[in-house]
């Protein structure tokens, strides 16, 4: 067995990262941006004002000082005439500030009788303008790689870009195995299950940018196993799940064998998740998880999940975590790293839940984090230390 360190650092080195592609900006939030966006104009491209008011000199608006009002500069339709001596310009937010203008008084500051306005409050030099390219500058960058949020989509539209270079989505396909599933909706024999790690895995892929294909359940027996594979052709990843061990059901590693799989690794100290590999086959990485479901998912989040973010343009690191305190005495682990299912409250305080057998899905949707313990780690008191991955 190797350790999650070693596994990640191989995995990584599989992974062959996408091309990417061009998308409108309405269809671009969520992807990953492939090449730095380069802002078209300056915004604001020209001073504007901040608020309704009046454009002035502010040496000349005194309190007291009677000004003439000159014109009118509203959004979309500017006063394009140099600012006379002792002068106003009406003005509303987000205009053009007149040429010679360089302060704001604002409205509730000034008295107006016709073309004509008393100064009451005096304002400061530059109060409420707002300066060409205070925001950014043409030439500035938005630097890939990022995941585009919804705040980005509004600055590339800002920038004058109306469409992006984007990460192509990894094609990845999920293959379960074994005759003991059936697809949800379907009605289970004595002795079968519902299948659910292909569908949560596929719920993860989707969340993180990939394009899941969900691929008929592989039978054991090989001409099944074949099948399942075809319907994988194209995928940049495939995933295997269940058939990994080394009973004499699990097909997996011989099948895929037959059919060109050059396989890297196999089995991780790690628990859940101890019988996975990785390789490749053809033209596509290859990642076989454990069928237990429990299992699968957590395998999702520390290995399948960081693959798809090195094949989307990021650098391959692990699953970020997080610091807290335990709530409770924990015992002593086992021989592998253990990613314990766990809630952790807004403190940071970590209740590690009693009950980690790989098959409790229920425990796995209650959690949302997985509290990670290091090899042989010793019995602890409720208040250590302990680091964890949010779910």
């Amino acid at each position: 067995m190797i350790s999650v360190d070693e596994a990640l650092a191989r995995l990584f080195a599989l992974v062959e990262p996408m091309g990417h592609e061009t998308v409108p900006l309405s269809k671009a939030a969520g992807r990953v941006l492939a090449t730095d966006a380069i802002a078209q104009r300056t915004q604001p491209p020209f001073p504007a004002s901040a608020m309704d008011g009046y454009a002035v000199r502010a040496t000349e608006a005194q309190v007291g000082q009677k000004l003439a009002v000159v014109g009118e500069s509203a959004a979309g339709h500017g006063w394009h005439h140099p600012l006379p001596d002792s002068a106003a310009v009406r003005i509303f937010t987000g205009a053009p500030v007149p040429e010679g203008a360089d302060t704001i008084l604002i409205q509730e500051d000034a008295t107006r009788e016709g073309d004509q306005i008393t100064v009451n409050e005096a304002p400061k030099q530059g109060e409420y303008v707002r300066p060409a390219g205070g925001d950014f500058a043409t030439g500035e960058t938005l630097a890939a790689p990022r995941r585009i949020s919804p705040r980005d989509v509004a600055l590339l539209a800002a920038m004058n870009i109306p469409e992006v270079a984007v990460a192509r989505r990894p094609k990845v396909a999920l293959i379960p195995t074994g005759d003991e599933l059936v697809l949800p909706g379907e009605t289970p024999g004595p002795d079968q299950i519902v299948s659910s790690n292909n569908f949560g895995l596929a719920a993860m892929l989707e969340a993180v940018g990939a394009a899941p294909i969900l691929c008929p359940i592989a039978r054991d027996n090989r001409d099944s196993l074949v099948a399942a594979l075809e319907t994988a052709r194209g995928a940049d990843l495939i995933i295997t799940l269940g058939g990994a061990s080394v009973g004499d059901h699990d097909l997996v590693a011989e099948v895929l064998g037959n059919k060109g799989l050059t396989l890297d690794f196999y089995k991780i100290a790690m628990r859940p998740g101890k019988p996975l590999m990785a390789g490749r086959i053809d033209n596509a990485m290859m990642i076989g998880l454990p069928g237990n479901p429990v299992s699968a998912m957590v395998c999702g989040e520390v290995f399948v999940r960081p693959a798809i973010d090195v094949m989307l343009g990021f650098e391959g690191t692990p699953r970020a975590t997080r610091p807290g305190v335990l709530s409770h005495d924990l015992e002593a682990n086992g021989p592998r790293e253990h990613y314990m299912r766990a809630s952790v409250d807004e403190d940071g305080r970590c209740t590690v839940f009693e009950r980690q057998d790989s098959s409790l899905v229920h425990v796995l949707s209650e959690a949302n984090a997985l509290v990670v313990r290091d090899p042989k780690a010793p019995a602890v008191p409720a208040g250590t230390p302990v680091r964890y991955i949010p779910l």
